[in-house]
């Protein structure tokens, strides 16, 4: 009998957890999109006397949401340069984004992601670049890591504007720019399997963007975060300690879906690795990895495998 309340008491618990509206960061300060624009952190005048500055105006006003039921369609799009890299061809992209996906063994994800995504940016007027950045190890996947070998690369390749960029999230309105903000931008905040509901404010993880000067700022993030959870914890926490709290663009511009995946399984220290971001921001980052990995320029993207 007492099995059974227990029982019956832990499913109660679940449901509320996952269902109950009032768990979720319901009403959270976000830039609306008539600001937009103005909060972006384009490269403002370039001349060239052929060709004019790429406008932005049309994508942060024109307001079209897609199927998430095509989401896997076939799309027509550009072909890129080899690696990933695109370039537009008549106008002067004023932003130039790396997109850095970390990865291991998902590639039915990276398919769908990487020719999604060509067709979505292409749309979007930017100089960007897709970088998958795979762990080539038997040990516990560690995102963070992997994200800060492809932006150490996307830096040393002088890509102005990092969108770090898990491999099942697909952006669903065209409004969402991919260009940076003035200050790090959280994307992903209204996503369908949190019935796009934010689940809490301090959240910043999934698809987030930030300048290579302010990845640089904060040295990236912990590498200590093996599994999952933590490392977004640790990576908001060293955001704030150098005053630069994360914004978000209006709930109906950052919708995202996510596809079916299994969950990697839970970091077991990653609590008392979260109590040490203050003491180990200088020295546990971008600056503590190491420079051996493999480069090989894939047709859609750039792949660094890390062993």
């Amino acid at each position: 009998m007492l099995k059974n309340i227990v029982i019956i008491s832990t499913l109660i618990i679940i449901v509320i957890a996952v269902y109950f509206p009032s768990r979720h960061a319901r009403h959270y300060n976000y830039i609306s999109v008539k600001d937009m624009l103005n909060e972006l952190d384009l490269k403002w005048p370039q001349n060239n006397r052929v060709l004019k500055n790429c406008s932005y105006n049309e994508i942060v006003t024109n307001d079209e949401d897609i199927e998430i039921s095509s989401i896997k369609d076939k799309r027509e799009f550009k072909k890129p340069l080899l690696g990933g890299e695109f370039i537009p061809d008549d106008c002067i992209a004023l932003e130039k984004t790396a997109i850095i996906v970390p990865y291991r063994n998902r590639s039915y994800h990276l398919n769908i992601f990487v020719k999604y995504m060509h067709w979505f940016l292409q749309k979007q007027k930017l100089h960007y670049r897709i970088f998958v950045v795979n762990q080539n190890d038997s040990l516990p996947f560690n995102r963070a890591k992997m994200i800060n070998y492809g932006a150490k690369m996307s830096i040393r390749l002088q890509y102005h504007c990092l969108i770090l960029h898990d491999v099942d999230l697909i952006p669903i309105n065209t409004r969402n720019i991919y260009a940076c903000s003035k200050l790090p931008r959280h994307m992903s905040s209204s996503l369908d399997t949190f019935r796009y509901n934010l689940p809490y404010l301090t959240l910043f993880g999934g698809a987030v963007s930030i300048t290579s000067e302010q990845f640089l700022k904060v040295n990236g993030m912990s590498n200590e975060f093996f599994g999952w959870g933590g490392e977004d914890d640790d990576f908001y926490r060293r955001l704030i300690y150098n005053n630069l709290e994360p914004c978000r663009f209006s709930p109906e511009v950052s919708k995202y879906t996510m596809l079916p995946h299994r969950k990697e399984d839970a970091s077991e220290n990653r609590f008392r690795t979260l109590e040490k971001t203050k003491e180990m921001e200088k020295i546990d980052g971008l600056n503590s990895i190491s420079s051996s990995y493999i480069i090989k320029l894939e047709e859609l993207y750039t792949l660094l495998i890390v062993p």
